[in-house]
């Protein structure tokens, strides 16, 4: 199964794509699906919803952190943004990462509010 979207890209990276895309000899629409796939790779499966979850699972996403080693390969690279010091394989990684870090805020905001739906743990003090 598939399904057909509509993307707006900067003129530059279609650009990108369109070069990238010839170099491999397809055309630019398989090109950009494979990287868009390869992109989402990292991140395994999309999470079942929340509501799904065990009570231990829903608990253990309430205390979720981001592995060690991409917190601190993260700090690097913000590092080096604020030095201006990125490579563009660098800004590639500095992308991944915040996705990764942004995606675990989410999943720990879910948690931590069905944690609070079934009584799991109080609520924050407003």
């Amino acid at each position: 199964m598939s399904a057909e979207v509509t993307l707006t890209l900067t003129d530059t990276l279609f650009e990108r794509a369109q070069l990238w895309a010839q170099h491999s000899g397809r055309p630019v629409d398989e090109f950009l699906t494979e990287a868009i796939e390869l992109s989402l790779s990292p991140l395994g499966d999309a999470p079942k919803p929340v509501e799904s979850w065990t009570d231990d699972e829903v608990r253990s996403g309430c205390k979720s952190q981001m592995d060690d080693a991409d917190d601190e390969r993260l700090s690097e690279l913000l590092e080096k943004q604020r030095e201006s010091q990125l490579t563009e394989t660098d800004a590639t990684g500095l992308r991944r990462l915040m996705f990764v870090y942004q995606e675990g805020l989410l999943r720990k905001a879910m948690a931590t509010r069905e944690a609070v739906r079934r009584g799991l743990r109080e609520p924050f003090a407003s």
